[in-house]
């Protein structure tokens, strides 16, 4: 029940994430499901290679697959100026619950395997970002996770208290994703930044 609900609300703000993106770019349909689908699994697949679980299984998520398909579908027909407005003020919190979901999945899958603490964290990282990453790419664009404000580093609050088993609930769950979703949302507002440095060539 914990990994249909994480994945049934990965799989849609992730998709939704993926047509917005294919819009702004101005896709034609097909490259708007397609941008839509590769951001919505992209992430699972990445996942799935890493940990060693053939990637073959993404093929069994059917019900998923039909849910993004509805999902992009809707939000393809609807009013152009809504749409808009709707990503301009909520584009940057689907794509961090979409975030936050699949690394808590991600996190999950790895501890249910039995594999140590860095394969929960790696797995919470590449299934919460992996998605993004080939959207963006796909798309032209400068990887989300590579920008200035903190994005990827918050996938490990679900490698770091899944990959312990410091929390096995749904409730703990819930927990760690409305965490990664306020974390990743004051980033942005905030305009938190890890630390950089610069080389210069003389």
């Amino acid at each position: 029940m914990t990994w249909d609900i994480l994945n049934i609300i990965g799989t849609i703000a992730f998709a939704l994430s993926g047509v917005f993106v294919a819009m702004e770019e101005k896709y034609d349909l097909m490259g708007v499901y397609i941008l839509g689908f590769v951001t919505a699994f992209g992430g699972g697949a990445v996942r799935n290679l890493l940990i060693g679980v053939p990637v073959t299984t993404l093929w069994n998520q059917g019900t998923l697959f039909v849910i993004a398909f509805i999902i992009m579908t809707i939000a393809f027909l609807l009013p152009a100026s809504w749409l808009l407005h709707t990503w301009s003020r909520w584009g940057v919190f689907f794509d961090a619950i979409g975030l936050g979901a699949f690394a808590v999945q991600g996190a999950i899958y790895a501890f249910e395997m039995n594999l140590p603490l860095s394969a929960s964290i790696a797995a919470a990282a590449l299934t919460g970002t992996g998605g993004g990453m080939i959207r963006d790419l796909l798309a032209g664009r400068k990887p989300l996770f590579l920008k200035h404000e903190v994005y990827i580093a918050w996938t490990t609050l679900a490698g770091i208290f899944v990959g312990t088993g410091w929390i096995h609930s749904m409730a703990g769950y819930l927990i760690i994703l409305a965490l990664i979703v306020m974390c990743r949302m004051l980033s942005v507002h905030y305009q938190w930044r890890l630390p950089r440095r610069h080389l210069k060539r003389n």
